[in-house]
């Protein structure tokens, strides 16, 4: 299974930009995406279906705000919308889809950039996210969770550590909760085959020179079970595809 996390920053917005024609390309067998930024009628479905795939939606109740989509050529078995979690499910932040004993799981972590209450917010979130995948493991012990996660994990994923180190997303207690993520029995997709410097999915729009000297951020991620690290065939990250200030995450996966 190829699959492809990708922060759209608004799917009308990338569809202007020529979403529909890259995937059209067939860029994996799944793609998801955060950030959609609509409801469901201001959404072209026709055209993704034109592309070959079938999409899922869970949309934020505020319009033009967060929301995450799954876009498949392979029929999943189950899709289950939100996580039970009122306030993230309000923001329309978790999607789930089965596919036979693999759970994919597209997620958009809040942000703390806007201030100490979502801040505050963001760290209640990724406890209740963790407890949320603790207990899915219970049944389903086979987790792919992709997303943007708000969160650069190690200096190795940020181009300037010491200059951001009281920034939302590089902040020592995100950090740690990444740590404890992975502890709880997760891989880091991509860095479990790629271990370079300068990898990054994020540049700040507020300096457009940023991308073009590649000083960015990576914080978004296709990380698996630890029981399906050895499985992973490729990761790649593609900078060049530009239908927003994030890029396009791949992994490769032989299920």
């Amino acid at each position: 299974m190829r699959i492809i996390s990708y922060n759209v920053n608004g799917i009308r917005a990338a569809i202007k930009r020529g979403f529909i024609d890259w995937l059209k390309t067939e860029p994996a067998d799944v793609v998801c995406i955060q950030e959609v930024k609509a409801h469901k009628a201001d959404i072209d479905l026709a055209a993704i279906e034109s592309a070959g795939y079938r999409p899922y939606f869970f949309l934020a109740q505020k319009k033009g705000y967060s929301g995450v989509g799954i876009f498949s050529k392979i029929e999943p078995n189950n899709v289950e919308y939100g996580h039970g979690r009122e306030q993230s499910d309000f923001e329309g932040r978790v999607l789930r889809t089965d596919f036979k004993d693999v759970t994919l799981i597209n997620a958009y972590f809040p942000s703390g950039t806007t201030g100490e209450v979502r801040q505050s917010y963001k760290y209640i979130w990724l406890d209740e996210f963790l407890d949320y995948l603790n207990e899915l493991k219970k049944t389903r012990k086979k987790l792919i969770v992709c997303g943007d996660y708000n969160i650069a994990h190690k200096e190795i994923d940020i181009h300037n550590p010491v200059s951001n180190k009281k920034t939302s997303g590089f902040l020592p207690e995100e950090k740690a909760w990444f740590d404890k993520f992975l502890k709880n029995g997760f891989t880091d997709g991509f860095r479990h085959l790629n271990k370079n410097p300068d990898q990054y999915t994020w540049w700040s729009v507020m300096r457009p020179s940023t991308r073009l000297e590649n000083k960015g951020w990576r914080i978004d991620y296709i990380n698996v079970t630890n029981n399906l690290a050895d499985q992973i065939r490729a990761v790649k990250i593609f900078p060049e595809v530009k239908h927003s200030d994030h890029c396009p995450v791949f992994l490769d996966i032989k299920l």
